[in-house]
């Protein structure tokens, strides 16, 4: 077994040090709303991703039509 010096120290959570199907059984209502809070932010983040690159999409192929004629 090895000793680890910093066993008694508080750890530090990685940030969205989480995985997606972990167990939440013995997570805390607190810990739960920070986790619900996290995910609707990456959703937000992506879906804003995600429309950048539709509105990019839609002006090229918009352009490229107009230059095909």
């Amino acid at each position: 077994m090895v000793f680890d010096p910093f066993a008694d120290e508080p750890r530090q959570k990685k940030a969205g040090g989480f995985e997606l199907g972990q167990d939440l059984s013995m997570l805390s209502l607190e810990e739960l709303d920070e986790r619900v809070a996290a995910l609707e932010q990456e959703i937000r983040r992506l879906k804003d991703a995600r429309s950048g690159k539709e509105k990019s999409r839609d002006a090229a192929s918009a352009f490229f039509k107009l230059g095909s004629t």
